[in-house]
């Protein structure tokens, strides 16, 4: 289901492979978050989708892992950003603006975010990951959740 989607959308996607438990179990143990189950299903089916000249679609495993760790550890981030922690990285623009899942024990929290790396303003975007793969596919350039 996830790659017929996202091949309707995205002329030049690419698909890494899929993505054991194990491997998706080490983003919650290593970020202390629980990965959105929508997340989950689509990394079962492609470890991370690239697209639109190369910028990160959907992150792999290893780069949710490591983009959520950085933004959370790098003390020149804790200076110019509030904190990130709440947040579970899982794709970018290809210009610095993140997409993100807002991870509170909340029932307020679903939908997909984006953090505005100039402004760090983090607004809510799609409700859905499905719903994030469509508005992105049909908005013109790289700035259609402004």
């Amino acid at each position: 289901m996830w790659k017929d989607l996202i091949r309707e959308l995205y002329e030049d996607a690419e698909f890494g492979p899929e993505a054991s438990g194990t491997e998706i179990d080490q983003v919650e143990g290593r970020l202390g978050q629980a990965v959105p189950n929508e997340l989950r299903e689509l990394l079962r089916h492609t470890n991370g989708v690239q697209a639109e000249w190369g910028s990160g679609l959907v992150w792999s495993v290893e780069e949710i892992i490591d983009q959520n760790t950085q933004f959370r550890r790098d003390a020149e981030f804790a200076e110019l950003y509030m904190p990130f922690d709440q947040l579970m990285f899982f794709g970018d623009n290809g210009g610095g603006d993140q997409f993100a899942y807002v991870r509170l024990p909340s029932r307020h929290n679903t939908g997909v975010y984006v953090w505005d790396h100039e402004t760090d303003d983090r607004k809510w975007v799609a409700g859905s990951l499905t719903d994030y793969l469509q508005r992105r596919a049909a908005a013109e350039g790289d700035s259609w959740y402004k």
